[in-house]
């Protein structure tokens, strides 16, 4: 059965909003599309419940400015265009909320802010004082240095991890598109998807299909992604159109209601899952698996046979098993170039032999998330 008043009852939403649904075709901001919005939140956020957020649009608002006609292709125009697009993306933005006389505070990401354990830890403190505040948050990844989000336009991915970071109660995924389909929504014997369950609803979906505007990235791929990693984390996700924000946060039945799949977990460990591309990897041999997918173990040196790419202490690394297969990702305590003549052999060995600091696990259980 749908469940819709989960946005209703909802005391805490994470909203997402594309490029798309904020600018004109010549990809300037549109303020009547960004009053629209902001209307529709203010609305929510009055009503005494709290607000996030994540919205695109910072290459699209930079684009008029630069004279630039059309989205550019090279990776340093399109960051160009975001360093001046995303100033006047927040100007308009607090502009509107200020004569709600609500305040707005500028987020901007990046993975290592939420997968570095201080540096996630920073970025959490940082939302629960900005909502205790009063301050509706806008967030967006740092498009400037962040070469993946421009390459692959995963804000709703980001949107997605943003919930289970700040404990959202809802996620909202709006677009140029009302809801899923089954297939590319302007070609006959496209139907509408009310609700998804779970995976098997989604099976002989196309979702190849990109929307009507040419200013964004992210197609409906990514945002199916990004509602299988939020349901999976159990938060309940809403997709429809920018201009029905304001129904779906009353619950009203519009869009696609994909229901809570899974429990929550540490958030930390889900951004692990989820947003990060791993630097490097990890052989282990068949006893290294069972303690790390049996037993929860933290990975040691002497599970460890062989190590692949360039990676530092910090960093996101694949454990692999010895056929090949994938089983979990971790965050590597020791630099590449220091493991080689660590690995077979026991901590206490090493500690005796090298000192103090050597006797520290490879991966520790409390940074590395399970895959299979």
């Amino acid at each position: 059965m749908i469940n819709r008043t989960d946005l209703l009852d909802a005391r805490r939403i994470v909203i997402k909003v594309g490029s798309s649904s904020l600018t004109t075709a010549t990809g300037g901001l549109d303020p009547r599309r960004v009053g629209d919005l902001v209307d529709a939140l203010v609305s929510v956020r009055t009503s005494g419940r709290e607000i996030v957020l994540v919205s695109s649009g910072a290459i699209a608002a930079g684009l008029a400015p630069l004279t630039l006609r059309t989205r550019p292709r090279d990776l340093a125009t399109q960051q160009a265009a975001a360093s001046v697009g995303q100033g006047l993306l927040v100007q308009e933005y607090a502009s509107r909320f200020a004569a709600a006389e609500l305040t707005v505070g500028q987020v901007l990401l990046t993975v290592d802010d939420v997968t570095r354990k201080s540096h996630y830890r920073n970025a959490s403190q940082t939302f629960a004082r900005l909502l205790e505040l009063g301050v509706v948050p806008i967030v967006n990844e740092n498009d400037t240095v962040a070469t993946h989000e421009i390459r692959f336009g995963d804000n709703d991915r980001l949107a997605a991890l943003v919930a289970h970071l700040v404990h959202a109660d809802a996620l909202l995924l709006l677009s140029d598109v009302d809801s899923l389909y089954t297939s590319n929504p302007s070609q006959p014997g496209a139907h509408r998807v009310l609700e998804v369950s779970g995976p098997e609803d989604l099976a002989g979906i196309d979702v190849t299909a990109a929307g009507a505007s040419g200013v964004g990235t992210g197609g409906m791929a990514t945002k199916i992604n990004a509602a299988q990693i939020a349901t999976s984390a159990g938060i309940p996700v809403v997709l429809a159109a920018a201009d029905v924000a304001a129904e779906a946060l009353a619950g009203k039945p519009v869009g696609t209601y994909f229901h809570p799949t899974g429990k929550r977990r540490p958030s930390r460990l889900l951004w692990l899952a989820h947003a990060t591309d791993a630097s490097g990897e990890l052989i282990l041999d068949a006893g290294a698996v069972d303690a790390v997918l049996r037993r929860k173990a933290s990975l040691l040196p002497a599970g460890v046979t062989e190590v692949r790419g360039d990676f530092s202490a910090g960093d996101p690394v694949n454990l692999v098993g010895p056929d090949g297969v994938l089983i979990a990702r971790g965050l590597a305590n020791y630099d590449s170039a220091e493991l080689p003549d660590l690995l077979g052999r026991h901590t206490d060995e090493l500690l005796a032999e090298l000192g103090e600091g050597y006797d520290r696990t490879v991966v520790h259980r409390d940074a590395l998330i399970v895959l299979v």
